[in-house]
């Protein structure tokens, strides 16, 4: 059932997108007749839509590209609720928590839909493949965060490939660590989110370390991109074989992984570790 109403989801979203004038936040509200946007702060929640007053709330204490990213899952909860036909099928397949986590799922493939076309992704895939780089370039161009445009890039990738955005970060005791083999703490390079095209059946889990001599490393280090052949870093020690494509910027290295094409990248597990 969630496949189907995914799709229907990014048509509604598509169709919404295609009509407006452009993608600022004044023309991203210029399809909700009558609803008005309201900025504030809201503790922990990134926004809400308020259908009997018909307002949509946006925390103003949130990053520009997040607060650009919940504007457009909160106009997907509006969309979703002028569908009487797909409300009507997820409230007949789901209910409870798992009834509203599958609604807020689908706002956010509506949102994806509207600040990240597939016009722009089809385009970027064809001028930089499947790279960290074409990340990159749908962060940028979309004005969404790397992790948003992450999701979205790999759903709409058909290459066997685990994208990654890296970052430095402070590590911390694993508690399902053995004492003796328990990593060290302190700051290091690692995996800030992941994910993998469809089919492919391995993660890189977020907090996963980069060592220090791997492309990606390097490449943070000099800011110089680099394509090569080298090994995707499993947080268990194992390393599988991958061309890596790393694009440094600033403080982050945006990342791809394509794995090679063998049937151990569609064996029916998963690696997280």
């Amino acid at each position: 059932m969630l496949a189907p109403a995914k799709a229907r989801m990014r048509e509604l979203a598509a169709d919404y997108a295609q009509a407006l004038p452009g993608l600022d936040t004044h023309s991203l509200m210029s399809g909700l007749d009558g609803v008005t946007l309201t900025f504030m702060a809201m503790g922990d929640r990134d926004g809400a839509y308020d259908p009997e007053h018909r307002v949509i709330l946006i925390n103003s204490r949130v990053r520009p590209e997040r607060q650009r990213f919940t504007l457009a899952h909160e106009i997907g909860h509006a969309l979703l609720l002028g569908d009487d036909d797909l409300l009507s099928d997820l409230h007949d397949n789901f209910e409870g928590d798992r009834l509203e986590e599958v609604i807020e799922t689908l706002c956010n493939v509506a949102a994806a839909a509207i600040l990240m076309p597939e016009n722009l992704i089809t385009e970027l895939l064809a001028r930089f493949g499947p790279s960290g780089r074409a990340l990159a370039e749908l962060s940028r161009r979309a004005d969404v965060s790397a992790t948003s445009a992450l999701y979205t890039l790999a759903e709409r990738t058909e290459a066997p490939v685990i994208y990654a955005v890296c970052a430095v970060s402070r590590l911390e005791a694993d508690p399902a660590d053995d004492a003796d083999d328990a990593r060290p703490t302190g700051k290091a390079l690692t995996v800030r989110a992941s994910s993998a095209a469809p089919g492919v059946k391995y993660s890189l889990r977020p907090g996963t370390p980069i060592p220090e001599d791997h492309p990606v490393a390097v490449a943070l280090d000099t800011r110089i991109p680099i394509t090569q052949d080298s090994y995707i870093p499993f947080r268990s020690g194992r390393k599988m074989p991958a061309y890596v494509d790393v694009f440094p910027e600033r403080h982050r290295a945006l990342v791809s992984f394509a794995l090679p094409v063998k049937p151990s990248t569609v064996q029916d597990r998963r690696e997280e570790v």
